[in-house]
């Protein structure tokens, strides 16, 4: 090999490493391959009349042999759009959240919206961190779980066009449309469940007495047991952090000394698990019902009883409401409160042991 075709080897090398980890390939990159003008480019790449099968076919080629891949960012800009949404989620480990997320990207998908979430992790300072974030980078929308109470931060984004439904809680201090399930109405039910198989000493676990769905599932058992005549007494009630050594405190506090709960209502999923765990350890029939659905829950014995919330369905008449918002279909914001549904599977139907 000589100097020259060595010289020619290390050109190459350097033209393909530009082309590789440089600047993407461009419309007129097409053009110049295939031998067209930078119209005809355009026309077949936004599948517009005008070009002869022939041309296409070489345009086609030249895209797929370059890579080449449509500027959807720069075009959707031209339309004052950026097709894309935030979802602000509590926590995208928890269960609860994995269907409504899947709801709002299915009918983001089928309005040609890419779907961009992220965790608040229950802290009103991340959800406002990452709420601006992604303003920051022209969402069109936002479908936000609220972790904090205090929402004004939103105003100007929301007067500068951003379309906002606020899911699970209502938004705090601004007016917003609002999408929930009836956290009240599903706990009445599931705790009237109980007291009708016979419990009268019903104990309730449930989140930070902050978050909109704890207080009001709480309201809800109160109201239960009110309704019933039940007098309530301070120690079968216990809310805060929903992390398991907590629970499981709250749980065998209840279940122990000589006038123990004979039946738990479980504010969320996740202390439904924990309190399901407590209650096998002990190895004595305890009554429960949970509210949310928790996975395997038909296959335990006896299966659990839940109070389930439609999550989908959620997701999904928020991001609904988020795109009628964009095409300027709704004026004055609402508040959307979905129903519960009481799923009895056993462990809701157990009668009083003492």
């Amino acid at each position: 090999m000589d100097d020259r075709t060595g010289q020619h080897i290390v050109a190459e090398t350097a033209r393909r490493s530009e082309n590789r980890y440089g600047n993407r390939p461009t419309m007129k990159d097409v053009a110049a391959r295939a031998g067209v003008g930078l119209k005809t480019v355009s026309r077949v790449v936004n599948s517009e009349p005008g070009v002869t099968p022939d041309t296409e076919r070489r345009v086609q080629e030249a895209i797929e042999a370059l890579g080449f891949r449509r500027n959807d960012s720069a075009r959707v800009l031209r339309k004052g759009r950026t097709a894309s949404i935030g979802l602000v989620l509590e926590d995208l480990a928890d269960p609860f959240y994995g269907p409504l997320s899947r709801a709002v990207e299915e009918v983001a998908r089928a309005h040609g919206a890419l779907l961009i979430n992220g965790s608040s992790a229950e802290d009103p300072d991340r959800e406002q961190e990452l709420v601006l974030a992604l303003c920051a980078r022209r969402v069109d929308g936002l479908v936000v779980i609220p972790a904090g109470d205090d929402h004004r931060y939103l105003e100007p984004e929301m007067k500068a066009g951003v379309a906002t439904v606020f899911v699970d809680r209502p938004a705090g201090r601004i007016d917003a449309d609002v999408v929930l399930s009836d956290s009240f109405g599903g706990a009445r039910d599931g705790v009237a469940h109980l007291i009708a198989h016979g419990h009268r000493r019903i104990g309730f676990i449930g989140d930070m007495p902050r978050i909109h769905t704890a207080a009001e599932r709480l309201r809800g058992y109160r109201a239960a047991m009110e309704d019933a005549g039940i007098p309530v007494e301070d120690e079968w009630m216990s809310l805060g952090v929903t992390d398991p050594q907590r629970v499981r405190k709250a749980a065998e506090d209840m279940l122990s000394g000589p006038s123990p709960v004979t039946a738990v209502f479980a504010g969320n999923n996740r202390v439904t698990v924990t309190v399901v765990r407590v209650i096998a350890e002990r190895g004595r029939p305890v009554a429960l019902v949970g509210f949310d659905d928790i996975e395997l829950a038909d296959l335990l014995e006896p299966g659990v009883t839940v109070v389930a919330q439609d999550a989908a369905a959620l997701g999904r008449t928020a991001a609904e409401r988020l795109f009628r918002q964009l095409d300027g279909n709704l004026i004055a914001p609402e508040r959307i409160e979905l129903p519960t549904r009481l799923i009895t599977r056993g462990s809701g139907e157990l009668p009083p042991t003492s």
